[in-house]
């Protein structure tokens, strides 16, 4: 045993994790959480694994790069994911779920784990001893500092964006209707609302989007800790702002977060020029939240362009969109595929402060570091997963990705290997194969004990 419990520094998706993984591993876990005593500027609760973005986790469909690291993550025995499937919430294809359901179910489990020492204090500092550092996108500036130190360069940051959420008894059923694309969908009249738009709609949308104001950013995010490499107007492309988007072009938007495809307006039978969906937030179906609408215009100005909406005209904002600073380290310099750090053996990086992007990615990165600690004190070899897995190739990416110009990255499959033979030219069924390769890898690796 260590002479100390083994730490975990952050109580988000990536360390409510690994601190479980450790303790079931039967190690005691000492897991340091910030909040209440110290908040972030975008968490709003004092609750572990507090979803402050989206709801949703990604596409539960087998074939999706999210749904194979899902299943990878069922085989390893996630705790986050079996409780996010707890909380699940109608969602089509996709994995969405009551934030605060969810929430309160990691918090519960972690606190009633006899092995697992929840301790609200802020970390200046990195302790001596084997722990895993998975403090999140919103390190406070102090502890930010330290691992700038640590790393003895520079860190790098983005900004990220949340999306606004709406009351839905405020939704105009007369313009907003249900569907789901292409008929996908748990309910039988579809999983969203959706708000279709003309193209003149579309047009004065657009051009109000794009001349909107904005909002300064706050004290947190504009004081920049020392050692941080700033930059300004740094935007991560997976969770881009909407009025940046726009920007880029007149259909940038209708080509992307509106875009109108497999869902036909039953008033007029026709496929819309655009597409506003909403997805259910809440457990009671009283709140939906704009998909793809992360955004950063001042909440007058939200008001204002986002009542241009079809359907949403008369609609009551429960939340307004905001931008946040996301901080991560240059894990191409810094970490094995293992998440261990190369130059300091025992010290191990999970979640987003790896460059590892998305719900899903901060879970899988949790568990394997908590995995490879307790790895670690057995003093066995380290699990490295093959590329051939979604996980896999995730910590290969940060790991051997150019440093220069490194930025954080979702599961996706163009991070896998090529499969072998002739290219399959149906891209479902290209997929899908990649998903039985995955598959294959994670009963291989179970068949001969790697993950326990």
């Amino acid at each position: 045993m260590p002479e100390r419990p083994v730490w975990v520094i952050g109580g988000g998706l990536a360390g409510s994790e690994a601190a479980w993984q450790i303790a079931e591993a039967g190690w005691d876990v000492d897991l340091f959480e910030m909040r209440p005593v110290r908040q972030t500027g975008a968490h709003r609760t004092d609750r572990l694994a507090e979803l402050i973005c989206s709801n949703s986790l990604g596409s539960r469909l087998p074939d999706r790069a999210s749904g194979v690291l899902m299943a990878e993550l069922r085989c390893l025995g996630s705790l986050l994911l079996q409780l996010a499937e707890a909380s699940a919430l109608p969602a089509g294809g996709a994995l969405a779920v009551d934030r605060e359901g969810f929430a309160d179910k990691v918090t519960l489990a972690l606190e009633n784990h006899p092995r697992v020492h929840l301790i609200r204090r802020e970390m200046t500092e990195i302790p001596e001893g084997v722990g895993v550092v998975a403090s999140g996108p919103l390190s406070s500036p102090r502890f930010a500092s330290e691992l700038a130190r640590l790393a003895g360069e520079d860190h790098l940051y983005f900004y990220d964006a949340l999306s606004p959420i709406v009351e839905a008894d405020s939704v105009d059923g007369e313009i907003a209707y249900r569907g789901s694309r292409y008929g996908r969908g748990e309910m039988p009249d579809g999983d969203y609302l959706n708000c279709p738009m003309t193209k003149v709609e579309y047009e004065a949308f657009v051009e109000a989007l794009t001349g909107a104001d904005r909002i300064p950013l706050r004290d947190f995010e504009s004081t920049i800790p020392e050692g941080v490499r700033a930059g300004e107007g740094i935007y991560f492309e997976g969770c881009l702002p909407v009025e940046i988007i726009a920007s880029r072009g007149g259909q940038a938007l209708a080509f992307g977060p509106m875009r109108p495809v497999g869902l036909h307006d039953p008033r007029t039978g026709t496929r819309p020029h655009a597409v506003v969906q909403l997805r259910q937030d809440n457990l009671a179906g009283s709140l939906y939240n704009l998909v793809g609408f992360q955004t950063n215009l001042t909440f007058a100005e939200q008001k204002r362009v986002f009542s241009m909406i079809p359907g949403l005209a008369g609609a009551r904002f429960a939340r307004f969109g905001q931008m946040h600073r996301n901080t991560f380290i240059n894990s191409p310099r810094l970490l094995e595929s293992t998440l261990e750090m190369r130059r300091r053996p025992g010290l191990f990086f999970a979640g987003q402060i790896t460059g590892v992007e998305g719900y899903l990615g901060n879970i899988a990165t949790g568990l394997l570091a908590g995995l490879n600690v307790a790895r670690h004190l057995r003093q066995q070899p380290l699990l490295e997963l093959p590329t051939s897995t979604m996980l896999g190739a995730l910590c290969h990416y940060i790991r051997h990705a150019e440093p220069r110009t490194f930025q954080p990255m979702k599961a996706n499959f163009g991070l896998l290997p090529e499969l072998p033979g002739p290219r399959v030219r149906d891209r479902r069924q290209r997929q899908q194969m990649y998903a039985d390769r995955s598959a294959e890898a994670m009963e291989a690796i179970l068949a001969v004990g790697m993950a326990g």
